[in-house]
């Protein structure tokens, strides 16, 4: 699928690390370091506009490396970004650590995967078929 990308950052598009990667890791267009301190949450530049096809949207999500190593993750995750958008990809990245994130210009901060998506029609009805689960929910089935 080709998809149009405006790219005003001095950092390389965004590519698959490898051929099964369904993510594409975003880098941050700074031009100059920002801190994160903790439980602090700040709007990221990453310098790319892009034009997807309808029916298709982008998924913004935490890399899993940061959130484990450091404890920055994705705000809003996964973060959508839809087909008629055409402004910048912004990133909102929190730190749920301890201790103050440096983010460097070009710093791998989140990853990007393109999914396709369907538009609902609804149909208002009186009632639902059943199931044998029907309404139960949160840990309903236990925890063993």
């Amino acid at each position: 699928m080709q998809v149009k990308i405006v790219n005003k950052s001095n950092n390389k598009l965004p590519a698959y690390s490898t051929v099964m990667s369904a993510g594409m890791d975003l880098r941050a267009s700074l031009q100059e370091p920002v801190v994160l301190k903790s439980l602090e949450r700040k709007l990221i530049s990453t310098g790319l506009f892009i034009e997807l096809p309808q029916g298709f949207e982008a998924q913004i999500r935490p890399r899993s490396g940061l959130a484990l190593k450091k404890g920055i993750t994705v705000l809003n995750t996964p973060g959508t970004i839809d087909a008629d958008y055409r402004g910048e990809i912004g990133i909102i990245l929190i730190n749920l650590s301890q201790d103050d994130f440096v983010i460097e210009n070009g710093e791998r901060i989140c990853q990007m995967v393109i999914a396709a998506h369907k538009t609902v029609k609804w149909n208002l009805v009186e009632m639902l078929d059943k199931t044998d689960r029907g309404a139960g929910g949160f840990g309903h089935t236990g925890k063993k």
